[in-house]
This record gives structure tokens, sequence and C-alpha cells, in this order.
């Protein structure tokens, strides 16, 4: 079945009995499903079930000794900004989340090209001074001039060709310097996936990004705030609203019939009225099973995802080797082809939260070589979901298959693959389902709260 063939349709949640509140599985506790299963709760029975020991997904925060001293730090979600972040504002507004402002300056590090930099001011720009006497490299600052004027204007005017990013470059006449030492990796670094998948996301899409986030511009950037005491700050906060939340619960699938659906897990199986999927699109399309209808498998298949290994760690072996480089993050590569290396970015947490340590507590995302064994601290592992061309179809196809045979999905997965991303699907949900966010019904002043 093609996405084309796709019904359009849907079906409203509905529950009569003697007045009782509708009964709603959530699947996933990242922030899809924490946001949807706290803004439904206001009015329906919800269960939140979660297949990990912990609630938050990707908002995942630890707490460390360094320097003699113990403190919270994130290693997953970090940033957000008032413009392009309008509903996890919202939230954090309603939740009375304390902000602190953040710092989102870019490196870059390339060992076998032997060449540093970063973008904070000229000093940083020409710290490795032998830039200054690299054709190359200005050659990369004016197609780095040339590429923000003329994608801004098509971002603008919403007049990006219908190609690929490295299409698009390859048509322009841009120079490697620009595509490796700059372009590339900023964009490998934003979507947590290798050079060469970077090339290959739809034009359209990516200006759209970079231009509301103030990435295609040097002045009227927005500014990055971060969570005060870390993310768990705000989940912590949520949990009160979720009183029927289910850790180390996941779920093996779902069977779906005229009367709601019935979820199974180890403890046998439960009716609900209704299901919200709000985990990634492959796990929901595994649950679902044989009982995914055509257009769930064409949506559901159509997105990958690159798993991703964090290792968080002290060592500054793992930032680029001029102190004065250092930035909140950090691009670094050893050997490899430039279009085949898979990202490797290091992100300095003593720059994008307010930290107590001396020492460089650092989050490197695959790093290229491993951290002294001394130094390392923690590691986990994320997945990202990969948005080419495919991915961002379905993403268009989606809202045909919301609330059909009692279904609706939620996840990062639906947008940019960010936690707005995700608290946005939720809102929509909810909204769906007859809950409006409170941020919606009346507006929040997000100026206003605790710095």
């Amino acid at each position: 079945m093609k996405l084309n063939d796709i019904p359009a349709g849907g079906e409203a949640l509905s529950h009569r009995d003697s007045g009782a509140s509708p009964r709603i599985a959530v699947i996933g506790g990242g922030i899809a499903g924490l946001g949807t299963a706290w803004l439904l709760g206001r009015r329906h029975a919800v269960t939140l079930f979660e297949a990990g020991h912990y609630a938050g997904g990707h908002a995942n925060t630890v707490d460390i000794t360094v320097d003699g001293v113990t403190h919270p730090v994130d290693t997953g979600f970090l940033v957000f900004n008032r413009r392009t972040y309008p509903n996890l504002c919202g939230l954090f507004r309603a939740l009375d989340v304390p902000i602190a402002a953040s710092d989102m300056s870019f490196g870059v590090s390339l060992q076998q090209e032997g060449i540093e930099w970063a973008g904070t001011d000229l000093t940083t720009l020409f710290a490795q001074h032998s830039n200054l006497v690299r054709p190359a490299f200005w050659g990369m600052l004016r197609d780095l001039r040339r590429f923000n004027a003329e994608t801004t204007r098509l971002a603008r005017e919403h007049a990006a060709p219908d190609v690929s990013l490295g299409e698009y470059l390859d048509a322009n006449g841009y120079g490697e310097a620009f595509r490796y030492w700059y372009l590339l990796p900023m964009g490998a670094a934003i979507w947590s996936c290798p050079t060469e998948q970077m090339l290959a996301y739809p034009l359209a899409t990516f200006l759209r990004f970079c231009h509301n986030h103030g990435l295609l511009q040097v002045l009227d950037r927005p500014q990055w705030m971060t969570v005060r005491g870390g993310s768990r700050e705000y989940v912590k906060r949520m949990l009160p609203g979720i009183p029927d939340l289910r850790l180390n619960s996941p779920v093996a699938g779902v069977r779906r019939d005229a009367a709601g659906v019935s979820v199974l897990t180890a403890a046998g199986a439960e009716h609900f009225d209704a299901v919200v999927f709000a985990c990634h699109s492959d796990t929901a399309l595994r649950i679902l099973g044989d009982q995914a209808s055509a257009g769930e498998r064409s949506v559901l298949g159509a997105v990958r995802y690159q798993p991703n290994r964090a290792l968080l760690h002290t060592d500054p072996a793992l930032l680029p080797a001029r102190q004065k480089v250092w930035s909140a993050w950090n691009y670094l590569t050893g050997a490899g082809q430039a279009d085949q290396r898979p990202v490797s970015v290091s992100y300095l947490l003593n720059q994008l939260q307010p930290l107590p340590f001396k020492s460089p507590v650092v989050v490197s995302l695959n790093p290229f070589r491993e951290p002294a064994p001394e130094h390392l601290i923690a590691a986990f592992e994320y997945d990202h979901p990969v948005f080419d061309q495919r991915a961002i179809d379905a993403q268009a196809h989606l809202p045909m298959l919301q609330g059909q045979q009692h279904t609706w999905f939620a996840g990062a997965w639906t947008g940019y693959g960010f936690h707005e991303d995700g608290i946005k699907s939720a809102v929509d949900v909810a909204a769906m389902l007859g809950v409006v966010a409170p941020w919606k019904a009346r507006q929040f002043d997000f100026a206003g709260a605790t710095a």
C-alpha cells in the first residue's frame, strides 16, 4: 500500500458508561508520553506504560561527584529557547520550572585535516593561527556568508527547490571546506547523525529548521536556556499529575476491537478505551505486530533511527586540542572519509548548564576514541530519528491515522526530533481527545519564570 492510499478519517473517543471517565493507555514515558498523560489526566483515567526504570526518556539527569562536589547534570535533553519552543515553554511556565541562561557556541576539531576553529568570535575563529593563511578556510567563510544569504531568502519565500541538501550544494558550487569543516558538522551535531545522512536531508526541511532557529544569521539569534537543576526538575513536577505510572512495564502487544484496546504486558491483558503510542514509530509498529493496518505500516515503517552511544566523562582529550576552541558543542573527528564518519560530538556541560565544577564535564556522542577509564562516569544509549525524504513524506500522512481503531500517535519523530516536537505532538493528540493545554487556553508570559 502506498502512502497516498491511506484513507482519511479517524474516530472520536467515546465512552458513555454511567458517566465513567474513558480509560486511556499511553505507551512511552519520554516527553511525548509524559505530556500526553499529564494533559489527558486532567479529564480521563490515564495509565502510562514505560519499559525502562525511569520516566523522562532523553530527559535523563544523573548526580555525579567531580572535584569533591556532587551535583546533577543532564545527559540527553539540554537546551531550549523561548522563540522556537513555545509548547515546552508553556509547559515549563505551567509547572514553574526553574531555568537559567545557556550557551550554544559551536567548535570544530578535525584531526585528519589538522584544523580547529570555533564561531564565538575572531579570537576563536583564528585560534589556530594557520587559519589566517589557509585559502580553504577563507573559502569556507565566503561560502558560509553566501549560503546564509541565499538560503535565508529561500526560507523566507518558501522557495527551496525539491532536492536534498547534498544536491543543492553540488548545484550551487559550494566547496568541500564549507561542507566538511562547517555545514555538515553543524547538521550532524544537531540531528545526531552521520554527515553522509545529512547530505540526503531534504533541503526545504533543513532550511526551515535552521531559519526558524536563527542558525542562518549572525544577529538576532535566540537566547538558549537550560533547566536549573537538570531536566528531571520538570519531570518530577509532571509525575503527580500521572497517578498511574507503571515503570519497568514493557508493552508486548496491543489488540484492538470495536470495544477498545487490550494492552498486553507481563502482568496480563488490560482493557482501555483508547491507546496513545508515544514511543518511537518502529517500537509502535513492533507492538502492533500483525494488527497494524497497511497505512500504519507505511507511515510508522518509513522512519529510521540512528543509535547513538553517549559517554559521560571528564577527559579533556575529547575536546579540541586548543582550549580557546572549547565550545558548548564540539564536533570532533579522527580518521576516515569525511562523508562517512559517524557523528562524534562532545557537549561541554560546564558551558551548557550552571555547574559548580572546575574540571570539564563532557557528554561525548559516539566518540572517535574512548575516554581514559579513570575519566569515564557513565554510558547511555539514545536513538534519534533520521529525517530523509521518506520520513518527511510519512509525517504528512500521519493525521489520516489519528483516531483509527481507538489509536493515536505522538512522539518527537512527528516533527524535527526535538523536545518541542515531542510536547507539541502531545498537545495535538490531547486536543483531538478534547483536552486543551493550559498554555493554549490562556497566554503565559514565560519571561516571568524563575531564572
